[in-house]
């Protein structure tokens, strides 16, 4: 009995240590579960790396691009100082070197961009309003910066190290199919940032940048994989110096060409030959034939930083100002700021960066952090820091891609139910205040509206009913997919966020259109200028900013003349000059006799009267 309970012992024990050894080879074939390898945390079957219909995908883009470019006047302020300086380029009243607007330079470096806006005009002046053709080549740029994007992620998706883990048994996520998923998803996310929509359908040298630092890191994305990558790298550096940015090249270049030397990654992380070992096991897609070549890296980016420097210097583009913030209330400014600007995308790639720590020097991570900081420190250095941080956003997009394979339900649903009632409260108040104007009804949003935009007159238009009723119509559509049985798509988290988003600005741009241009306009001041001046001839303006000059001339047709010349029988003042920042140096009105004619308000703007004076015989 002894001897038979002695030999079940020992052939349980047999059994057991057969077991786990087997198990431990088992896990060694399945690399997802074992700690010593430390493999990446995306774990994504075929199922969930389903493509997004390009139909759908090119109609959401063409929902978020048009919208904003159609049926409304240069804006203030920038919007309209912009368009004054192409103008007086297109019509030869300022040299192309140096763009002046009535004797002023520009306030802002960049050229480029002011470049494209002018020959634009110049080329279909002749039959399209000059205002609308200047907006061409700029939706173009956004256009621009949305493929950048894509493709940027697409290649980082590419690279082994984002590759997900294999499965035993098949069924895990073919390389190219996770790559255009991921890719899908950082597009969504750069469609859902609040930030982006207004400051992206301006003409103005920011959407430049933007377009400029969208190929620049697309250039370093793909240089792995296509050496010639490096000469859109060169490009886009030079193109980013050309568009008032050159430090901010020479940055990129320096950091882009960094983040692609591998030897100086692992040897940060310690792991070279751990991480040789962890891609032969785990990883189905194998390195590229030229793997991220550090003389690659090194030509690109010295060649890029010498194409910024260069470009800089030759046109002048070298204007530093710097506003550190200082006290506590500065940073918080800045950190909300940061916060909603890049919504979604912030909160998606701060997750991103936690379930990678382990991982941060991987390629497809240290590329988009590089340059997600240039925009950020960008934004807490520079004036114009929500401007400076748009340029940000496409990697924090790319970054907030790789959050979706290891993204939890809890926090997916959180975002959905969140971006569900914003973006439907904001549609169905959009709704609400367009049919208070024409109607009267509800009382108080058409209260609202008289109070103001005091002297505003509803334009009903068929058309622009017809997109806002067929968009809205589809928004419910869009949340009965997302909330059905859909639970594969990776990129399933961000449509609501980017349908949302391009919903919004597509109603406000068609409901609110009219409103928004009444109230953001220099059409209705400068058409009762215009009424006021009975006389023909130059004029003489004191405290007008660069934006006012430029309405003055594209709304009246007037000249300003400096006092020296007598023969201007106005004078303009803008009599709240002295009390705003971006106003031009303010003289004392001069002691020649002028009689005051009157005092004009820029409709829905309380600091912004002009006096109008006229020259007594």
């Amino acid at each position: 009995m002894k001897k038979a309970a002695s030999a079940a012992f020992l052939l349980s024990a047999f059994l057991l240590s057969a077991f786990f050894s087997g198990c431990k080879r088992f896990t060694h074939l399945m690399p997802n579960f074992t700690q010593q390898s430390n493999p990446n945390p995306a774990l994504v079957s075929q199922l969930a790396v389903r493509r997004l219909p390009r139909v759908w995908l090119w109609l959401l883009c063409l929902g978020y691009v048009l919208p904003g470019w159609f049926g409304r006047e240069p804006w203030k302020s920038a919007d309209m100082a912009a368009f004054g300086y192409m103008q007086a380029l297109a019509d030869g009243r300022s040299a192309w070197l140096t763009p002046s607007l009535f004797g002023l330079p520009t306030e802002q470096p960049g050229l480029l961009p002011l470049w494209l806006g002018a020959a634009a005009i110049r080329l279909f002046g002749g039959f399209l309003s000059p205002d609308f053709a200047a907006r061409i080549p700029f939706a173009l740029l956004l256009g621009l910066s949305f493929a950048c994007t894509w493709y940027a992620c697409f290649y980082l998706a590419r690279r082994a190290s984002a590759q997900p883990v294999r499965f035993a048994f098949g069924g895990d996520a073919a390389p190219t199919d996770y790559a255009r998923a991921v890719a899908d998803g950082a597009l969504l996310a750069l469609i859902a940032s609040l930030g982006l929509a207004q400051l992206s359908h301006q003409t103005t040298i920011d959407l430049g940048q933007l377009a400029a630092a969208s190929a620049m890191f697309c250039g370093f994305a793909a240089l792995p994989r296509k050496p010639l990558a490096g000469v859109a790298v060169v490009l886009a550096s030079a193109a980013l110096a050309a568009s008032g940015a050159p430090a901010t090249a020479l940055v990129l270049a320096a950091l882009g060409g960094a983040s692609q030397l591998q030897v100086l990654r692992k040897a940060f992380a310690g792991q070279v030959l751990q991480r040789a070992e962890h891609e032969r096991l785990q990883l189905r897609a194998p390195l590229p034939a030229n793997p991220s070549k550090p003389v690659h890296a090194v030509l690109a980016g010295g060649l890029a930083a010498l194409a910024a420097l260069v470009v800089g210097m030759a046109l002048d583009q070298f204007r530093l100002t710097f506003a550190l913030p200082s006290q506590w209330r500065e940073l918080r400014d800045l950190g909300r700021l940061w916060v909603w600007f890049a919504w979604p995308g912030a909160l998606l790639a701060a997750w991103t960066l936690w379930r990678w720590r382990k991982h941060l020097w991987a390629e497809h991570l240290s590329l988009p952090v590089c340059v997600a900081g240039v925009g950020a420190i960008s934004s807490a250095i520079a004036h114009n820091s929500d401007r400076a941080l748009m340029l940000a956003l496409p990697a924090v997009s790319v970054l907030a891609a790789f959050a979706l394979p290891t993204v939890k339900r809890s926090v997916a649903a959180a975002v959905d139910w969140f971006t569900l009632l914003f973006f439907s409260v904001c549609a169905l108040v959009i709704w609400v205040v367009w049919l208070a104007m024409h109607t009267g009804i509800p009382a108080q949003p058409a209260a609202n509206v008289v109070r103001l935009a005091p002297g505003f007159v509803p334009q009903f238009s068929l058309a622009a009913l017809a997109i806002a009723a067929a968009a809205t119509g589809a928004w419910p559509m869009v949340v009965r997919w997302r909330v059905g049985r859909n639970p594969h798509p990776m990129w399933k988290s961000l449509v609501l966020p980017a349908s949302g988003a391009a919903l919004c600005w597509l109603l406000l741009m068609t409901l609110w259109l009219p409103l928004l241009d009444f109230a953001r306009s220099y059409a209705p001041l400068m058409q009762k200028l215009q009424s006021s001046l009975t006389q023909s001839g130059c004029v003489h303006t004191i405290g007008f900013t660069r934006a006012q000059l430029a309405a003055l001339q594209w709304y009246t047709q007037r000249t300003v003349q400096p006092f020296s010349n007598p023969s201007c029988t106005y004078l303009l003042v803008d009599r709240d000059a002295a009390n705003r920042p971006d106003t031009l140096a303010h003289t004392a009105l001069p002691a020649s006799p002028w009689q005051a004619v009157v005092t004009l308000r820029r409709p829905a703007d309380d600091d912004e009267d002009l006096v109008v004076y006229q020259r007594r015989p």
